[in-house]
């Protein structure tokens, strides 16, 4: 009888994916501060800004409301805004019927893969790379398959790269993110449109990762919609507009695919929450707030790659874009966790260790996220310092 009961509390095989640690570093930062240290975040990847002032003002409006369902695509003003954000800001006219509301970025990747991709689809991504991609890839039965990337190519995937993957065994899918997560490297437009082109043509559909749009410091990120109408967008207003908690995002589909996610998006969610997608929609209005939120990570963004160096850490790949800086820590250990471990407990600094998005050589790498204050950052340079040169 206790066999019986133990098998019923079972987990899945399919359940049985890695954590993501940048939410164990929180744990640990939480239980430091709760005895009263001061430590600098530089961990999580989320700004430190509220929503816009637009946002917010149109939420509190519709709370006297009634917040029942939307459609489960979103509302169509919404939809119709987020088109117009495609043509102000990439000169691009999109169809806003080809536009569907999600629960996050997170949400989007979930209909992405279920709307492509079958059970043992095999799918690239660049390594290092976002933790979830591959764990919710592998919850879902698929097969991620990682791809390493090199100074050659700015740390991003390359066509060659594609080609010779592809060659090993078919890929059907590919996800390509710029500025990418943890490394902070973009693809300009000529790239981007080379891999696109390569992966289509090799019949691998292509879904890009545009969360941290608007988030770019060394050139103008460029859309994959204009490169390619195959392509599924995934985009957020966690980052750029400083909403993360409030679970709202978009993909931009092939025509052919909306009903397919409608009917998914119906099933799972019924739809995504409406005071989420009211706020969302008037945080358009916020710009001006946003950009200047923006320039503060490029102020960050300074402070950072010049005293990083100064501090012991003058290894990092290129800082385009997003608000991480990816740094080569092998001078001082070859752990990246016991590195983050130890510079948390000793010098009060949290940051993410390579591991999370790198199983193969992140034990040599750390992401710092740069989207706190400029205080905190001169902070962190000096408390850096101080750690490693003491």
């Amino acid at each position: 009888m206790l066999e019986t009961v133990k098998s019923l509390l079972q987990p899945s095989k399919r359940s049985d994916v890695p954590p993501f640690i940048v939410m164990d570093v929180m744990a640990a930062v939480a239980a430091l501060e709760a005895q009263g240290h001061h430590v600098v975040h530089m961990e999580v990847g989320q700004p430190d800004r509220p929503a816009p002032v637009t946002a917010l003002a149109a939420a509190a409006a519709a709370l006297g409301q009634r917040i029942g369902y939307t459609e489960a695509l979103g509302t169509p003003s919404l939809r119709k805004r987020i088109a117009r954000h495609y043509r102000d800001t990439y000169r691009y006219d999109l169809d806003p019927g080809r536009v569907v509301v999600t629960t996050g970025s997170s949400g989007g990747f979930i209909l992405a893969f279920l709307a492509l991709f079958e059970p043992g689809d095999r799918v690239a991504l660049a390594n290092p790379g976002y933790p979830p991609y591959r764990h919710i890839l592998t919850a879902l039965g698929c097969e991620p398959v990682l791809i390493e990337t090199s100074a050659a190519t700015r740390f991003a995937l390359s066509p060659e790269a594609l080609i010779a993957a592809h060659r090993k065994a078919p890929l059907a899918g590919l996800l390509v993110a710029s500025p990418a997560n943890p490394t902070g490297t973009m693809m300009e437009a000529q790239a981007l449109a080379r891999l696109i082109s390569t992966a289509e043509g090799l019949g691998i559909k292509v879904i890009s990762d545009e969360i941290y749009h608007g988030l770019d410091y060394a050139f103008a990120a460029e859309t994959a919609a204009k490169l390619s109408d195959n392509a599924v967008i995934i985009n957020s207003f966690s980052k750029y507009f400083c909403m993360t908690g409030w679970r709202v995002g978009w993909m931009v589909l092939p025509e052919p695919l909306v009903r397919t996610v409608e009917r998914l998006q119906q099933n799972f969610a019924i739809s995504v929450p409406t005071l989420s997608q009211i706020a969302a929609e008037a945080a358009f209005d916020g710009k001006a707030e946003v950009e200047e939120v923006k320039h503060g990570y490029e102020e960050n963004r300074r402070i950072l790659t010049e005293g990083l160096p100064k501090a012991g850490l003058d290894k990092f790949l290129p800082v385009d874009g997003a608000f991480y800086l990816y740094a080569n820590i092998s001078r001082f250990s070859d752990d990246s966790l016991d590195f983050a471990k130890r510079m948390l407990n000793e010098a009060h600094v949290a940051a993410t260790p390579g591991l999370d998005f790198d199983p193969i050589d992140g034990r040599h790498y750390m992401r710092f996220c740069y989207s706190r204050s400029a205080a905190d950052m001169h902070e962190a340079v000096k408390r850096i310092g101080e750690w490693l040169n003491r």
